[in-house]
């Protein structure tokens, strides 16, 4: 490494604009290590291309994955193996796929069950070795999920806030209302309040006339409480209660605003340019104007927000004063901020962007100069160097520009070292060459038919305007019941080079690369003044600390684990077997090594296998203990993107909820589903539970006798807390029998067959059972029950359901020598279906109003840069928008928007 940089630094030297550079060891140390960086700690981006911006309850989210290196946006090789998650409003993990990477790419889909609520929901997408650099990195995406199905009532709340010493009360106006807008009047309502998890108050009302109920309540510790919901249930009838879920994203509507000088620091005597952002309490963007005065109170300046409540002015500070903001927002309200403190003295590295060709440098400063002193620039973009210069300074400022033709396309990062090669101001700006994939979509006309074909044709050339290869994903889908801002959406390309490079939370992302002008690309600047920089800190690198590396990419799946005898000492030469008991068939065996350590690698298997790991010491003798190598789940966060939660979600997407409820009540007509959607906001009073995580092949329930987790609460052995419950059954040395088949057999009485969470095991298993990890037992005794089971359930059948899903356990050990493991295995994507209207078989009747008309994760251009894809419009009239995203083998991503009409 140390050879490469050698050679790296005269290359850079005989090309730079700054003067000839003198090499030295210091510099050289340090583009050692920025390179250390770069090599053995490689980033990898996620990016997933969703088919819609929001979702109803009883759709499918489709989606493709795509992978790069964050060096070169190249598809990645690095993992194999990519975990998308979808996360509800309490950070819990509803639904998590595993799925394979093929060439940095991959494709899958959640079906949004009945199970779920309305709501606000992410969808995380990471690769373990993502999880070295922190959850930051991870692709996290929040949209709305709606419900007009099984729960017609509409909500509306707003808040109002007061503040009384430290306490912020909070008053929230909600409506009621069924989907036509008829007050629900004089309706009971019961509610309660939890700000980050700790319940604040709880209570009941009865909505008005108009349908409108008042909720009011304190947070007496705003410092420690930030944000939560308000939970309502309301009875629409005697049997009938419907709840409702209202985010509280603040307590109070106090604004910040935050001043950002240009390279860090306000420095006395030089004029530099000084970023501002000011923020509502719910995380967006304000609109404000307002003026800076000195220590006299005398106006400096004027300044007003241009987006996303950013903006910028200049000011030349001077020594030993201090500067005040005077902020109006729009409501009229005023307050006043402190500037950041003026330091005596120090560096200003003031770069203007605006000319497409150069970037022009300044660099001041108040430090007395030495007259052999150097400063040093280093410009790079992802850990990669493109430029470094060293030069003296042979006054307070030094101007110059460099040629944007040595970088890429990407956030470039500028550092300014001190003679002594501390780092002491530094920049972010945005280069764009524009050079991302040029995508022409195109129909054969600009106006169908409803149900008509459509061929859909796919030109792609590269930056240079040559044919280019590359793997997309087309969404088709109807814009007139699916609108959205397009500013606010999250592209390829604005995920890509922006949001995945900046800490916290972008508001409208594809803003900056949507209809490009000066002003965008003077937005895009203030931007990268104001958001923080997450690819490392200097502080971090210049003392070689670096990332502590806990888990390895990923390339196959496989089971491991250590094979220890009960004393503790490592078996060695024990044989292990693993078989699988569901899903993909496995029968595999393997010998332990001198650390008692197994492997059964290159596994590839479905996410519905499960299997037992047998293992038996060197003399064939069962008594050993199994320890299996388990990657830790990964810790969900609380939301960066809460800014964009939806307070009112069913309102905000109210006539796709519409067509949703009119497509499922045309399905209902035509016997294509049944009543059987009932969500968790709809409670039946008096209904009867269901049986958790039950694995009865009768259903849930359909049993002869149930016994609960609160009647083991006080067994030590399993088999106590059966004996004598349920009439007919008896334990005999550790062994559960039916009565009625006690003299079946000339070979003596039939043990009961024992299944555990669906595996079957030996009737003396039993016995090694934990009843604090039992849920439920369904004894089955009755030929009508345990036919189903054939031969197995001759003596009966005991189903014994774990509460697997509390610990988020996926291995139980029921015996020495043996483990039943359910690991996550690999999530086989659906196709997704396009109705083909020229087969006769398809029944007309039924009314075709997909909002997602087509769906293709897998579509590939030629050496000619050529694809097409058939499919048939729906019955919905209007504009049918087609996004296509993709990404080709150099690395450069391209993203291409087209329309047509329908009549």
């Amino acid at each position: 490494m140390k050879k490469r940089l050698l050679l790296l630094i005269p290359v850079l030297i005989t090309t730079i604009i700054f003067g000839f550079i003198q090499e030295d060891e210091a510099l050289k140390k340090i583009l050692a290590q920025i390179e250390k960086y770069r090599s053995e700690y490689p980033q990898e981006k996620v990016h997933l291309h969703m088919d819609k911006p929001y979702y109803a309850i009883g759709d499918n989210i489709w989606f493709k994955a795509y992978v790069v290196n964050a060096e070169r946006n190249e598809l990645s090789v690095l993992s194999q193996i990519l975990y998308v998650e979808l996360i509800n409003e309490k950070d819990s993990v509803k639904q998590s796929l595993k799925l394979p990477l093929l060439f940095g790419t991959a494709s899958g889909d959640f079906a949004l069950a009945d199970s779920l609520k309305e709501g606000n929901y992410r969808i995380r997408a990471y690769t373990t070795w993502m999880r070295n650099f922190g959850e930051e990195y991870f692709f996290d995406k929040t949209f709305t999920i709606g419900n007009s199905i099984s729960n017609n009532i509409l909500t509306n709340v707003s808040y109002q806030f007061s503040k009384t010493g430290n306490s912020e009360k909070v008053i929230a106006d909600i409506n009621y209302t069924d989907m036509d807008g008829v007050p629900l009047a004089n309706k009971e309502v019961t509610y309660s309040v939890n700000l980050d998890f700790r319940n604040i108050t709880k209570g009941k009302g009865i909505t008005d006339a108009k349908g409108d109920l008042q909720i009011a309540f304190t947070n007496t510790q705003p410092f420690i409480l930030k944000s939560g919901k308000i939970s309502t249930s309301i009875k629409v009838d005697d049997k009938t209660l419907v709840s409702k879920n209202f985010p509280v994203k603040s307590t109070s509507n106090q604004a910040d605003v935050q001043f950002f000088p240009e390279s860090g620091d306000l420095v006395a005597g030089i004029r530099s340019r000084v970023g501002f952002k000011a923020v509502g309490a719910d995380g967006l963007g304000m609109k404000v104007t307002g003026y800076i005065s000195d220590e006299a109170n005398a106006k400096v300046i004027d300044f007003e927000s241009e987006h996303a409540g950013m903006g910028h002015f200049r000011l030349q500070p001077l020594a030993n004063e201090t500067y005040t903001a005077h902020i109006k927002f729009e409501d009229g309200s005023e307050r006043t901020f402190p500037l950041p403190r003026v330091a005596p003295k120090g560096y200003v590295l003031t770069v203007n962007n605006m000319d497409p060709d150069n970037l022009h440098v300044h660099i001041s400063t108040s430090v007395g100069i030495q007259p052999d002193s150097k400063f040093t620039l280093v410009a790079q973009t992802n850990g990669v160097v493109h430029f470094v210069a060293k030069n003296k300074l042979d006054a307070q400022s030094f101007s110059s520009k460099i040629p944007k033709s040595r970088f890429p396309t990407g956030i470039l990062q500028l550092t300014l070292f001190s003679p002594g090669n501390q780092p002491v101001a530094e920049r972010l700006v945005f280069i764009n060459h524009s050079d991302f994939m040029k995508i022409e979509v195109g129909t054969a006309k600009s106006s169908y038919e409803k149900r008509e074909k459509v061929k859909l044709m796919l030109d792609v050339k590269d930056s240079k305007g040559l044919p280019a290869s590359g793997s997309f994903s087309i969404a088709v889908i109807d814009e007139t019941k699916v609108p959205f801002n397009e500013s606010a959406e999250t592209t390829i390309i604005s995920n890509l080079l922006l949001s995945s490079d900046l800490k916290g939370f972008i508001e409208q992302p594809n803003h900056y690369f949507t209809d490009i002008n000066e002003t965008k690309i003077r937005h895009l600047d203030i931007l990268l003044m104001t958001q923080g920089w997450r690819r490392f800190e200097w502080k971090n690198i210049l003392s070689n600390s670096y990332p502590n590396l806990v888990y390895q990419p990923e390339t196959n799946m496989e089971i491991s684990g250590r094979v220890k005898a009960l004393n503790g000492k490592p078996v060695v030469g024990g044989r292990v077997t693993l078989l699988s008991s569901a899903g993909d068939v496995f029968l595999l065996d393997t010998l332990t090594d001198v650390n008692g350590d197994f492997r059964f690698p290159n596994l590839v298997f479905s996410d519905s296998t499960k299997f037992i790991v047998q293992a038996r010491n060197e003399r064939d003798r069962k008594n050993v203990e199994i320890e299996l190598n388990r990657i830790p789940a990964q810790l969900v966060t609380k939301n960066k993107n809460e800014a964009q939660v939806e307070i009112n979600v069913n309102r905000s997407i109210l006539p796709y909820l519409q067509n949703s409820k009119n497509q499922y009540d045309d399905w209902r007509l035509h016997g294509i589903v049944g009543r059987s959607i009932l969500l968790d906001e709809v409670k039946i009073v008096e209904k009867k539970p269901v049986l958790k995580h039950s694995s009865n092949l009768n259903g849930a329930g359909h049993a002869d006798a149930i016994i609960k987790s609160e009647d083991l609460r006080n067994c030590s052995f399993l088999t106590q807390c059966i004996q004598g419950r349920v009439a007919g059954i008896i334990v005999n040395n550790g062994i559960v029998y039916s009565t009625r088949s006690m003299n079946t057999s000339f070979r003596g009485p039939v043990p009961m067959q024992i299944i555990i969470d669906g595996m079957y095991v030996e009737p003396e298993f039993i016995s090694s059972v934990n009843p604090n990890d039992v849920e439920s037992i369904e004894v089955l005794k009755s030929g009508g029950n345990t036919a189903i089971y054939g031969m197995r359930g001759g003596g009966g059948v005991l189903v014994i359901n774990t509460k697997r899903a509390e610990g988020n356990k996926d291995y139980r050990t029921y015996a020495p020598g043996v483990i039943s493991y359910n690991p996550k295995g690999f999530y086989k994507a659906r196709e997704f279906y396009s109705p083909n209207y020229e087969d006769p078989k398809i029944n007309a009747k039924v009314a075709d109003l997909r909002t997602t008309v087509y769906w293709n994760p897998n579509v590939i251009s030629d050496n000619d840069g050529k694809s097409s894809v058939e499919f048939f419009n729906a019955d919905g009239a209007g504009n049918y928008k087609v996004i296509v995203e993709g990404i080709n083998l150099k690395g450069s991503p391209g993203r291409q928007v087209y329309r047509y009409s329908v009549r």
